[in-house]
């Protein structure tokens, strides 16, 4: 996985960087964590944030439980360039390694171009946006449609 990382590093690297240095922008955990408070821990939210605005500090996660204040979500969870695409769904606790491994491989073994052409089409159909705050200021983040809030799905 290191390999990877370093290899999407570089590649990153090569592409023209707008806006701030990667120690000033939030980690794109926090920015998920804050989402999910400010909306009050909603039973589902499925997001975009751009690489740009986040660290990327969850490299390598497809399908993880990430707990915030108590509850607990099923992330599934995309690089889509030039965004962050995040699913997110209220469940209990599972052992998520497996399907983790087996959405990364996909991942992988389709060299990323489905995943790039979701976050190009992402670009052309995103309606809503909304900031969220975190410790390093506010970030941007961006939605196909707009959500109901209370929604079960």
């Amino acid at each position: 996985m290191r390999a990877l990382r370093r290899l999407h590093e570089a590649a990153a690297g090569l592409l023209p960087r707008r806006g701030t240095a990667a120690a000033s922008r939030p980690a794109a955990s926090e920015v998920l964590s804050q989402h999910l408070r400010q909306r009050g821990l909603p039973h589902w939210t499925s997001y975009c944030v751009k690489y740009s605005a986040v660290r990327n500090d969850q490299f390598g996660l497809s399908h993880f439980n990430w707990r915030v204040d108590g509850a607990n979500y099923h992330i599934l969870r995309t690089g889509c360039f030039p965004f962050i695409k995040y699913h997110c769904s209220r469940a209990a606790p599972q052992d998520l390694a497996l399907q983790n491994a087996a959405f990364t491989a996909l991942k992988v073994l389709n060299a990323g171009i489905p995943t790039l052409l979701y976050g190009i089409g992402s670009w052309f159909f995103v309606s809503v946006t909304e900031t969220v705050h975190t410790s390093h200021g506010p970030v941007t983040i961006y939605f196909l449609n707009k959500e109901d809030e209370g929604a079960m799905y």
